[in-house]
């Protein structure tokens, strides 16, 4: 999915998986803060962001982020549709 350009998305301990997936060498990324070594090591940047969009990976720390987290992915959903 991740490479063939769709939307993948991960918040809380998603992050995890995405790091199985290896697919986080440079990109941006956040998550839930417990996680934040595990996902540096897999070679992403981490932020403390609501959100954090690189190409087409989105990913939010936790459910208070879900109203960024959705809108990111429907903003991103509409990029693709035109």
């Amino acid at each position: 999915m991740f490479r063939s350009g769709k939307i993948v998305s991960a918040i809380c301990h998603g992050g995890w998986v995405l790091a199985s997936a290896n697919i986080l060498k440079g990109k941006s990324v956040t998550s839930v803060s417990a996680i934040k070594d595990d996902l540096i090591n897999a070679g992403a940047l981490w932020l403390d962001k609501e959100v954090v969009v690189d190409e087409n990976l989105v990913t939010s720390r936790k459910p208070d982020d879900l109203p960024y987290f959705c809108k990111a992915i429907l903003a991103m959903g509409e990029k693709i549709k035109h």
